[in-house]
């Protein structure tokens, strides 16, 4: 599987991902879903301390002990669970920050994570003291590098000008091209990869067209999609690929075809779905002329909150 690079860092993984949040408890079970990863070329592991209050750290770290070093573990910190573990509270602090990455490290069960991510943010976070944690975590070698998971291009410019993060990871898909118009060009800027997350647009970008849509998005609709838009964009992303690239296929490379993109996480509940995952990324990428066609499909849409200016 294709390896990329996370900004200027020396930090390279496969451009899929795997997203460990739906694993759930069951080891046997998340050990045979990460061990297909595995097998499948897969060498981004992506969790957070806040899933399943920790007990997802345990079970990646378990799961990936014997091939440590040729993988790149990522996790997340700032929420920070109540004592009932039953909710959490946002916590950027230099002092949590600094507490918590030994937490994750022990659940974990290594000697440094690749990637360290901020778990959010805002605009009054104390984003330099909070820089200054994950910047002595570096120096101290318990972290490779850091990055932040935003979609705020407000928060995003902060930290794009002011730290040395290698990457931001937001929800990118066909349905939802917000980031395009103000994240990318920006991060391209400052040479900050994107781990794109939600490539897959909740199951509705998948060869069972509207099976997967739930009742509350044929009331609603999809973000800035209307039920009806929604419809009509996927059959016509039907019609024009299906008989050269399945939905999972083009939705993927799609998130993969911008050099920007280090890698696309997928979740995974079964071995099946990384199985799937893996056949889509695979083999040839889409032409200059499906990428552009798939563009004028789709909705350039931008962010109508937390803007640049």
């Amino acid at each position: 599987m294709e390896k990329r690079t996370f900004g200027n860092s020396t930090l390279s993984s496969s451009v899929l991902g795997l997203g460990c949040m739906s694993l759930g408890t069951n080891e046997k079970k998340a050990q045979a879903i990460i061990e297909t990863a595995l097998e499948g070329g897969i060498t981004y592991f992506d969790t957070a301390d806040l899933y399943d209050y920790g007990v997802n750290e345990k079970i990646v770290g378990q799961a990936l002990k014997n091939v440590r070093e040729e993988v790149v573990i990522a996790t997340k910190v700032g929420n920070r669970w109540n004592e009932a573990q039953d909710g959490w509270r946002w916590d950027p602090s230099k002092s949590y920050i600094q507490e918590q990455v030994k937490s994750s490290l022990q659940r974990l069960e290594v000697d440094y994570i690749d990637l360290y991510q901020l778990h959010g943010g805002t605009l009054d976070d104390p984003i330099d003291e909070t820089i200054d944690a994950f910047e002595e975590l570096k120096e101290q070698g318990y972290i490779r590098e850091y990055g932040i998971s935003s979609i705020r291009p407000n928060v995003i410019k902060e930290y794009a000008e002011r730290s040395s993060i290698v990457s931001n990871m937001m929800q990118y898909s066909l349905l939802d091209r917000r980031p395009e118009e103000e994240a990318f060009p920006l991060l391209s800027q400052h040479k900050i990869s994107v781990v794109t997350r939600g490539p897959l647009a909740k199951g509705v970008l998948s060869d069972q067209i509207l099976a997967k849509v739930s009742e509350s998005i044929k009331k609603e609709g999809y973000l800035s999609y209307s039920y009806d838009e929604l419809k009509e964009t996927l059959e016509s992303l039907y019609e024009r690929f299906h008989r050269s690239r399945s939905m999972t296929e083009i939705a993927l490379k799609f998130n993969a075809f911008d050099p920007l993109v280090a890698s696309v996480i997928t979740g995974a509940s079964s071995v099946e779905q990384v199985k799937t995952n893996i056949q889509a990324i695979s083999g040839d990428p889409l032409s200059n002329e499906e990428y552009t066609l798939l563009k004028k499909l789709t909705k350039e849409n931008g962010y109508s909150a937390h803007r640049l200016s």
